[in-house]
């Protein structure tokens, strides 16, 4: 018995192996199931990434980051429901000086601890099979939780893997562990989930910052709107119109509306992520995987199912929204996921010379949606890879493929916020960073066809015969889908009741 079990060893180990060699090469991928790869790893798939100045009272001296993971989240989706993958390691960086390198990085690392609650049924011990174990649910650390979810966060200055490295820490109660809020089961075990998940809102110490920070990572319903299956069934939408409905706006379902999402979250004061030469600064994030993995025939707990190691391979790579989903080829998807911004030249053609607008036009050219006419598209160049002159654009850029921010620029107050950002007249709003009432969707559409050139950026309105057209997907979204103070984003979906 021994020897068939060193010998099923020795195969899993030699097979593992195998498996580590050969999906090496090809561990690649990002956001909302947008490239091959990341279709079969969803916990490190990057959905969305928002870089604005705070807009809370009293917190216009910071900056907030947010980088939402693991898309799709069913309100019902037990009884393991969707914690981040403790072999992984996901990033926030930062570019302040326009030369395309990540010059602070934020880096979080996840730990998933079993409890191992147990009841006595018949006189024995038993392993229960549930996250929740009908106590209370209502603090940081709750006797009703039979898992307990945790994160370290590292601050790394200079190149991400060489540069020097420290704990952030809580400002509060000292330490470097934060704890994770279990995602909202439903109101029977969580009554209080607003309340609950409040509680893992800390106050943090950043090293190099003479302000302390805010952080918080937990489920938050998805921020994003979108129309999603007609928009990949060859956008099947209204046609557009120069003449706009205000109701088509409002005229198609958003597909996320009943999803949730897993979001990292941070407020760091702004003087932490701007240097005094330069208001602009870049962000992205990323998450990586290990080289290899090898899998255990005979794990004796979910913790050593498999063994991880060898080097950081990146497997998810957001953030301006959409490039991977509707700029990048089919072919380089996972490619682009891989890469850095520095190496950004490699996938130019795919915005000087885009071919979403075409397809616009096949698919709407009868009513008038016709591409724009002027290549390079320079307004693309500068939207996606550049950021817009006098706008956006660091005082010496490297063209490269991030959210870029000026910090500088006011924050827009809540209420007062524009839509459509930039094209809205909101020059706090995308694509000068991102804030989570930008209608990235319309926003997006528009600017392919050209909306920037009737406003002269990059192009003039004679290159743009669609530019003026309204486009819409229908999915409606605005500030008032979201709180007005930090962490922004809404309290998740209840698994239950049923609504």
């Amino acid at each position: 018995m021994n020897q068939i079990r060193r010998r099923a060893c020795i195969g899993a180990l030699f097979v593992g192996n195998l498996l580590a060699l050969g999906l090496a090469p090809h561990a690649m991928a990002s956001s909302h199931r947008e490239a091959p790869f990341i279709t079969r790893a969803p916990k490190v798939d990057a959905t969305d990434f928002y870089l604005f100045r705070s807009f809370a009272p009293g917190r216009g001296a910071y900056t907030t980051v947010i980088a939402n993971y693991v898309p799709l989240q069913d309100v019902y989706g037990g009884p393991n429901f969707f914690a981040m993958d403790p072999e992984a390691l996901y990033e926030i960086h930062f570019d302040n000086n326009g030369d395309a390198k990540e010059d602070l990085t934020f880096q979080f690392r996840f730990k998933y601890t079993n409890k191992d609650a147990k009841f006595t049924v018949g006189g024995k011990q038993v392993s229960i099979p549930l996250v929740n174990n009908g106590g209370p649910i209502d603090s940081v650390s709750p006797a009703g939780i039979n898992v307990r979810e945790t994160y370290t966060v590292t601050v790394v200055r200079g190149d991400r893997r060489k540069g020097t490295r420290a704990a952030v820490t809580n400002a509060d109660g000292g330490g470097s562990t934060f704890d994770k809020p279990i995602d909202n089961i439903g109101n029977k075990s969580i009554p209080d989930y607003a309340g609950y998940a409040a509680k893992h809102i800390y106050n943090i110490n950043i090293p190099g910052c003479a302000t302390p920070g805010r952080l918080f990572v937990g489920q938050r319903k998805d921020p994003f709107a979108v129309n999603l299956g007609e928009t990949f069934d060859l956008i099947n939408i209204k046609a557009p119109a120069v003449e706009f409905d205000p109701n088509a706006e409002k005229a198609a379902k958003d597909d996320l509306a009943d999803k949730n999402v897993t979001s990292i979250e941070m407020e760091v004061p702004t003087e932490c992520l701007a240097t005094s030469a330069d208001p602009v600064i870049g962000g992205w994030t990323t998450a990586s995987l290990r080289q290899g993995r090898l899998l255990n025939p005979f794990p004796r707990s979910n913790n050593d199912a498999s063994l991880e190691g060898g080097a950081w391979v990146q497997v998810s790579r957001l953030g301006m929204p959409l490039v991977n989903e509707v700029v990048i080829g089919l072919k380089d998807k996972d490619r682009f996921n891989s890469s850095k911004p520095q190496n950004d030249a490699q996938f130019a053609d795919y915005v000087t010379n885009p071919t979403l607008p075409a397809l616009v036009e096949i698919l709407f050219g009868s009513a008038g949606a016709k591409a724009p006419t002027n290549f390079p598209r320079n307004d693309l160049v500068a939207t996606f890879l550049t950021g817009i002159q006098g706008l956006n654009q660091p005082k010496n850029v490297t063209p490269s493929e991030m959210l870029r921010l000026n910090t500088s620029i006011e924050p827009t107050a809540a209420g007062a916020q524009q839509r459509l950002g930039v094209i809205g007249g909101d020059n706090a709003g995308f694509p000068n960073g991102r804030r989570p009432g930008d209608d990235i969707v319309d926003i997006s559409l528009r600017v392919v066809m050209g909306k920037l050139c009737t406003l002269n950026i990059g192009c003039v309105a004679a290159d743009a015969p669609a530019g003026a057209i309204r486009f819409t997907d229908g999915a409606f979204l605005d500030q008032s889908s979201f709180d007005a103070t930090f962490p922004y984003l809404r309290t998740p979906l209840p698994g239950a009741p049923q609504q």
